[in-house]
């Protein structure tokens, strides 16, 4: 098959793709010849006009290798929104096996229409309410933000009223100047962060999930308990080699300390009370007077042995001036006495 009627069928299906699906929706990017090299796209489920009923949405990017569509692109699924990693990976795997199906004819269209049944089968969340970490059930009422990130509405409500609670308290602690010029608050997706815009009053009223409803009190059970002693030996064995931080002591590690402060310390680490600290404290006495005492006699020594050595040098100096004077004053003294 010639490359003209390769570029000819792949041309028409990019030209197909933009007359069906939005400006927003589609991202060609191209080589440096001009070529179409990924393809990208946001696919929802099929709910018709009903945009507020799309929970769930996948973003599907194809990369055209060289000699598409004699050779099967490569498919790669992006920033899944309230899909649980097995929904990812079927519609992974059937993707993989339609772009295999359809060699030699193009296959956007085919992709496209099989993932957005995927999503329209399981336009439910599957993942887990970052708040409660609990699932979602039947009878649950839950919240998708514009992020596409899914909360249990009692959850995202809790969430919300304590972030701007403590917002207030904070803004409290600030000169009155400065709560003045301070931005309100603004609740944030406690997935992404993103800036989220919700109706607390109307979140409070939706009841709490079913799974927090019916869970047990906690207790501490058996197993508990033996996972608080292997995390006890494991903060024992990590502290020993020097894996725990002492935060008191890494508090004092730059401080320096003077004589004063040290010999309290000293004082503090080993009274006077104890034998043991009477001993050690009378050897160390000990060995200070005698290092006093060497102190004391290390400089007479060495002044004298200085001045030995200066006299030694004088006398040195001393005779070499005068031998030369000598023999200057002969050999003067020979020049000028006539033969």
């Amino acid at each position: 098959m010639s490359d003209s009627m390769v570029d000819e069928r792949v041309t028409d299906e990019i030209e197909a793709l933009k007359a069906i699906l939005l400006d927003d929706e589609l991202s060609i990017k191209e080589n440096d010849r001009g070529e179409p090299e990924y393809i990208e796209t946001i696919l929802f489920p099929s709910t018709g006009e009903d945009s507020q009923s799309q929970y769930v949405c996948v973003t599907l990017v194809v990369q055209l290798p060289y000699g598409y569509p004699d050779v099967s692109p490569n498919i790669s699924l992006r920033n899944p929104r309230g899909l649980d990693e097995d929904t990812v990976r079927l519609m992974q795997s059937d993707a993989e096996a339609k772009c295999k199906d359809f060699i030699g004819q193009p296959v956007m269209f085919e992709l496209i229409e099989m993932i957005r049944e995927h999503l329209t089968r399981s336009n439910l969340p599957t993942d887990q309410c970052a708040v409660c970490l609990y699932g979602f059930r039947e009878g649950d009422e839950f919240t998708k933000t514009e992020c596409y990130h899914y909360f249990h509405s009692h959850c995202l409500a809790a969430h919300v009223a304590a972030a701007e609670r403590y917002y207030r308290e904070e803004q409290e602690k600030l000169p009155q100047w400065q709560q003045d010029t301070t931005n309100k608050f603004q609740a944030i997706c406690p997935v992404c962060r993103e800036s989220i815009h919700c109706d607390v009053e109307s979140l409070w009223s939706a009841p709490p999930p079913i799974d927090v409803e019916a869970a047990t009190d906690f207790s501490v059970t058996a197993e508990l308990k033996e996972l608080q002693k292997q995390m006890a030996a494991l903060y024992l064995r990590q502290q020993q080699r020097g894996g725990i931080i002492d935060l008191e002591a890494e508090g004092v590690k730059m401080l320096l300390r003077t004589e004063d402060d040290t010999a309290v310390s000293t004082e503090r680490l080993n009274p006077p009370s104890t034998s043991l600290n009477t001993y050690a404290n009378q050897s160390m006495q000990s060995v200070t007077q005698q290092s006093s005492n060497n102190t004391q006699n290390q400089p007479r020594q060495f002044h004298h042995n200085h001045h030995g050595h200066n006299n030694h040098g004088h006398r040195n100096r001393g005779r070499g001036r005068a031998h030369y004077r000598r023999q200057f004053d002969k050999m003067r003294h020979t020049e000028t006495t006539p033969r």
